[in-house]
């Protein structure tokens, strides 16, 4: 697996401060995509035993809410077993810290459909929030709070996983009051 940027100390892909990955490679090829140079599976750099562990050590600081994956495509097939020993060791290694993921596919599909493979269910296990579903430029909205789109979903993967049907986030109600919830 590739990634195309690590950015640590990022606000603007979840909840608090973050550290975010950039994975590449996307089959979807939304139109209007903020990073069309993530498309390429080959794009930007090798995914390193050293990068896994600079993206565990940013996360230890008691500032730093979580990690966001996002792309490219973090729920491509070759992406995801790239994925999955990095958010067992998340888990293992920075309890507390929640896990987002932004991706182009719905999570019917990732359970369901043709984007499941031997990895999804164990990568859907450790991922607290999927925001799912392609990025639509017609429906594009900046008021949009964590979304780009309004066809895009908030999940709450643990709630959606334990009651079997989608499981909406509930933001902090603070953020209610605003004109871009």
């Amino acid at each position: 697996m590739n990634y195309g940027n690590i950015k640590y100390c990022d606000i603007a892909n979840g909840p608090g401060v973050r550290t975010t990955l950039f994975v590449s490679g996307c089959t979807h090829r939304c139109e209007g995509c903020f990073q069309p140079e993530t498309w390429s599976f080959a794009f930007g750099e090798k995914f390193t035993s050293d990068a896994a562990d600079a993206v565990i050590e940013s996360l230890k600081p008691g500032y730093v809410q979580g990690l966001t994956i996002l792309g490219g495509e973090p729920m491509e097939p070759a992406n995801q077993k790239g994925l999955a020993p990095l958010l067992a060791r998340v888990r293992r290694e920075c309890p507390g810290k929640d896990v987002w993921v932004y991706t182009g596919d719905t999570i019917e599909d990732l359970l369901f459909g043709s984007r499941h493979t031997e990895d999804t269910d164990a990568l859907l296990e450790h991922i607290d929030v999927l925001v799912d579903g392609p990025f639509v430029q017609e429906l594009k909205s900046i008021g949009l709070r964590f979304r780009g789109s309004s066809n895009q979903r908030i999940i709450d993967v643990p709630a959606t996983l334990a009651s079997k049907q989608v499981e909406f986030w509930k933001d902090d109600p603070q953020y209610a009051v605003h004109d871009m919830v």
